[in-house]
């Protein structure tokens, strides 16, 4: 089913859609758009998936609670996909483990969120992914866009994605 503005994080609990507003208006500042939920080569689902002017491409992994953050064991997956990874959390989250070796604070950025805007804690480590792949992301991002929009227009192409 395409993933659109309604439908991004419905099996999720709500304060993870607000940081995912909050999170995009920042890439939005930063001329970097977003989309939601999107499906990765490898099999993995980015939540936010973001290509910037330049074609760089940050991934944010979106957590809201410690259970959902310690349970994560695939998150290192998404490192091959992207030039910059970020974890993004609400207000109010205990961000000391995002310093432990097993986080990899020396690569992985940090944002803290809510509803109406975002700001980055810790950057991430740019890390540039090699040409083949960024090649076939970005064609993977514009066509998966392009579908969202068209099952935004029409129903029965809002399967497709």
């Amino acid at each position: 089913m395409a993933a659109t503005a309604e439908s991004c994080f419905d099996d999720m609990p709500l304060v993870a859609r607000d940081v995912a507003r909050g999170v995009s208006r920042l890439l939005f500042r930063q001329d970097s758009y977003a989309l939601c939920e999107v499906p990765l080569a490898n099999g993995r689902r980015a939540d936010l998936f973001a290509i910037d002017a330049k074609g760089g491409i940050t991934i944010v992994e979106i957590k809201v609670s410690r259970a959902d953050l310690r349970g994560d064991c695939k998150w290192q997956e998404y490192l091959d996909y992207c030039d910059r990874f970020f974890w993004a959390v609400p207000q109010g989250f205990d961000l000391a483990p995002f310093d432990e070796p097993g986080f990899l604070p020396e690569t992985a950025g940090l944002i803290v969120a809510d509803r109406y805007d975002a700001a980055v804690m810790r950057d991430a480590a740019h890390r540039p992914m090699p040409a083949p792949r960024r090649k076939a992301e970005t064609l993977r991002f514009a066509r998966r866009g392009a579908l969202r929009m068209l099952g935004a227009l029409d129903p029965v192409l809002a399967g497709m994605d």
